[in-house]
């Protein structure tokens, strides 16, 4: 099924293997993860994440083959899809959003398809969400969670420019700020002062907004302690670019302690 025209959400293909089963999504973002993702995936299955949450892939118009659907049943993907309008990460979590709102979950989970996460974590997540937390951040750096070979320059930068800027701006200290394996309540999704639907949302300014505006509301937002392990050896698995990538999320960043990415009737 496509949909198209609806504010705030690119237009996108929707294809369902199964019917809502859970009260919670996984949505995982992925553009040409190749078998990475199905590494992930494999270990959801291995762990029985399906008995928690269905789980959704929120993909960017992959070319090489990772969204073939006997795969993905095959490794209990509830549904598959498939941006096919403009924009990057924010765009598809938009989309992702905008779907598992309608379809009626009672909260959403985000991590990366790039086999980085512990993705056996997600109860900590449901569990808190059903404590009443609008916003839990997943960390490697809190008691209980780890950081495996982290390259030291994103060790640097996480610690000593973007979790102190984020927590200044949210008014409450986080720890993995980057870290885009986090959830969301229903309520905090859809509080008209938060208004995550909206273009202006393209590549990482929904990750950067959604850290911060449930705290400036006063909700709830927490920690649990996860695990991110990059490889030993080999490239790092990542859509940032060294230069370019990363004075984009700088400036993603400054705009956001400013309040440029608040809903102009939400800025109080």
């Amino acid at each position: 099924m496509i949909y198209e025209k609806q504010p705030g959400v690119p237009k996108f293909e929707c294809t369902e293997y199964s019917a809502k089963t859970k009260d919670y999504v996984l949505l995982i973002p992925i553009i040409n993860e190749g078998t990475r993702i199905h590494n992930e995936l494999q270990r959801a299955k291995d762990n029985n994440i399906s008995s928690y949450v269905d789980i959704v892939i929120c993909d960017g118009g992959s070319k090489d083959g990772c969204t073939a659907e006997d795969k993905l049943r095959s490794l209990d993907v509830n549904t598959l899809l498939v941006k096919q309008d403009a924009g990057k990460q924010g765009a598809q979590l938009r989309m992702g959003i905008w779907w598992a709102l309608k379809r009626g979950y009672k909260g959403i989970i985000t991590i990366d398809g790039n086999d980085k996460d512990s993705i056996e974590d997600v109860p900590k997540f449901i569990e808190k969400l059903e404590e009443g937390y609008d916003l839990i951040q997943g960390s490697r750096f809190v008691k209980g969670g780890h950081a495996v070979n982290t390259p030291f320059i994103r060790l640097v930068s996480v610690k000593l420019i973007h979790a102190p800027i984020i927590s200044l701006t949210a008014h409450q200290r986080f720890t993995d700020t980057t870290n885009a394996y986090r959830a969301y309540s229903r309520r905090y999704l859809e509080d008209e002062r938060v208004l995550p639907l909206r273009d202006i949302f393209m590549t990482y300014e929904l990750l950067a907004y959604l850290s911060v505006r449930a705290t400036q509301l006063g909700m709830k937002a927490c920690e649990v302690p996860v695990t991110r392990a990059y490889p030993k050896t080999g490239k790092t698995p990542t859509k940032i670019s060294f230069f370019k990538g990363n004075s984009e999320l700088m400036k993603i960043l400054l705009k956001n302690a400013f309040g440029a990415y608040k809903p102009e009737k939400g800025k109080a």
